[in-house]
């Protein structure tokens, strides 16, 4: 059975886990949806949104000097218990976290956190941009909303492709071991500098 991007999205919305998670589970699964539920409750990566009330106030801040010196990078990444913390998963995670904002320079860290107007100046330059293009007006917001998920992938941290494997997106890394330490985790906040830049 061929696995659609809707069969994928639909798990991911049931279960909370990443797209690659769901992908896998369903591929496992030959497509039986309840059988990929399951799959993922063994492995407890659908768990993980129940933590998402918890408390998590341990964690680490480190930094990230890219070789040479012109780039800078600060990164708070919050866990439940310092025992976790300590860990080597959870301190690999948090360096690869301040590699990625080294690498791609995102501006926020979900695409919750994108202030309104700048969206919807977003979708105005691309909406005006596709009618540029000559597309048909009836087609224009579902491209726009193509496009708008690109402008995320971009200036979001967990919206971006991983840069050490860009078949994984940034959010389903943090899923990954959300699954595998059994803690709520997360990315508080960064700060990036750049030799130069304008504040």
């Amino acid at each position: 059975m061929a696995i659609t991007v809707e069969m994928i999205t639909q798990l991911r919305e049931k279960t909370g886990c990443g797209m690659m998670d769901c992908k896998a589970a369903l591929n496992e699964t030959a497509g039986d949806f309840d059988k990929a539920i399951e799959l993922l409750r063994k492995k407890g990566m659908a768990a993980a949104t129940k933590r998402a009330g918890r408390s998590a106030c341990q964690g680490l801040v480190d930094s990230y000097i890219h070789i040479g010196g012109k780039i800078g990078v600060l990164v708070e990444v919050n866990c439940e218990t310092d025992f976790v913390a300590k860990g080597i998963d959870f301190q690999a995670f948090v360096k690869d976290i301040c590699m990625q904002i080294a690498a791609s320079n995102p501006q926020y860290i979900n695409r919750e956190d994108v202030p309104a107007d700048i969206i919807e100046r977003e979708k105005e330059v691309l909406s005006a941009q596709t009618k540029e293009e000559g597309k048909p007006a009836a087609a224009i917001p579902k491209i726009v909303e193509g496009r708008l998920q690109k402008f995320y992938s971009e200036v979001c941290l967990m919206e971006q492709p991983f840069v050490k494997d860009p078949k994984v997106m940034v959010k389903d890394l943090l899923a990954g071991l959300l699954a595998k330490i059994g803690e709520k985790i997360v990315v508080r906040r960064f700060v990036r500098y750049q030799l130069g830049e304008n504040s």
